[in-house]
């Protein structure tokens, strides 16, 4: 279960890979960084939910 720990950080990753896809793509094709947008915002929640979730399991032990 040690990965738990670190697989959370791999979503931060993926966010800051998205913000840089957003602002190379602005221009030449909206229609994807909307879409790379959305996954940018699904991430970033996924890294809060993720780490309150992670708190929630090591408080009730």
């Amino acid at each position: 279960m040690n990965y738990l720990k670190f697989s959370k950080f791999l979503y931060l990753a993926f966010a800051l890979y998205l913000v840089y896809d957003v602002f190379k793509i602005w221009n030449i094709d909206r229609s994807r960084a909307y879409l790379s947008l959305f996954l940018l915002a699904l991430a970033i929640f996924m890294f809060f939910f993720r780490r309150r979730f992670e708190n929630k399991s090591n408080n009730s032990k």
